[in-house]
């Protein structure tokens, strides 16, 4: 019986297609890209993520800064939140210091900006000179000045005790000197006060003449033009204030004279923080106060981004 050969099945050559020659000068493109990227990548890695990792890890060991770290778990997140009567006062400071200084900084700034553009000469002159303590404010001698200040027998008390007002020095009165720090941390309005000006600017005369048209007054304009069309700069500066209020440190560390004195009426939480890491030499206890800062920082300004759809009004979008 003969058998037709029969023949095997041809195998699916598989072609590739050749790459369009924009998409390849497009991925040609790109690699000096990542070349200038790289130093910025690595100085990232180097000094924020692997710092970050590091102080996670510490967070759960007992470490005092010569010798190695041990694991304990949760042990100082426990004793911080049930065991610490100090941890809980530095945080009512500075909540205390967030409510009051954050929201008198922001409402000066937007006072003296709608003021400077109400100026016609000389508006250069005052916009500098109103930011001028930004840039020095936050440096160790303007605040070691402030605590001059505001020191018993110092110029406050003697310009008070003039006119009637006998409260003595601030800083050695646990009542009034977490509001010397307030009243430091205020003077600097001039950085959200610059933002505020640019965005004021940004606003078009023609929706204040339609608001005189329909017989609004000053009042009235500013409450339904200005704040609506300012209100993505009030945001930004919200949480910029937030932010760095609750970082506050080296007013508070001046004043105080690094220890939070009087009574821990000034003992904010990043300074209480310090004292802890390196004084106590508790590096484990420092870091544990970090990451919940850092956590309590990230849900706060996660509930201003929530909360902010319902009163943030944006001039492209059709709603808010």
């Amino acid at each position: 019986m003969s058998t037709v050969p029969t023949r095997a099945p041809a195998r699916a050559h598989r072609t590739t297609e050749p790459e369009p020659p924009a998409e390849r000068r497009h991925r040609e493109r790109q690699w000096p890209a990542y070349v200038f990227l790289t130093p910025w990548m690595t100085g990232a890695a180097v000094l924020t993520l692997v710092p970050m990792a590091v102080s996670l890890y510490l967070s759960f060991t007992d470490y005092n800064l010569f010798d190695p770290p041990q694991w304990v778990g949760l042990r100082n997140y426990q004793e911080m939140l049930t065991e610490d009567p100090r941890f809980w006062r530095s945080v009512g400071t500075t909540l205390l210091y967030v409510v009051v200084a954050v929201p008198l900084k922001l409402l000066l700034a937007l006072g003296a900006a709608m003021l400077l553009r109400s100026l016609g000469r000389g508006r250069a002159f005052y916009r500098s000179a109103f930011y001028a303590p930004s840039l020095l404010g936050a440096s160790m001698s303007i605040a070691l000045v402030w605590r001059a200040l505001f020191n018993d027998g110092g110029s406050v008390s003697q310009v008070l005790s003039a006119v009637g007002i006998d409260v003595g020095g601030w800083v050695g009165d646990p009542d009034l000197a977490v509001f010397v720090i307030v009243l430091l941390t205020v003077w600097q309005f001039g950085a959200p006060m610059v933002i505020f000006l640019a965005g004021l600017q940004q606003i078009s005369p023609d929706l204040y003449e339609a608001a005189a048209l329909d017989g609004a007054g000053r009042w009235r304009q500013f409450v339904s033009v200005t704040v609506p069309m300012l209100s993505p700069v009030v945001f930004f500066n919200l949480v910029l204030e937030m932010i760095q209020s609750f970082q506050v440190f080296t007013p508070a560390f001046a004043v105080s004279g690094g220890d939070g004195g009087p009574a821990d009426s000034t003992m904010f939480y990043t300074l209480y923080l310090y004292e802890r890491g390196f004084t106590a030499s508790h590096m484990g206890y420092a870091a544990a106060m970090a990451w919940l800062l850092l956590i309590v920082i990230g849900v706060i300004t996660l509930i201003l981004f929530r909360t902010s759809r319902s009163w943030v009004f944006y001039a492209d979008t059709e709603g808010r």
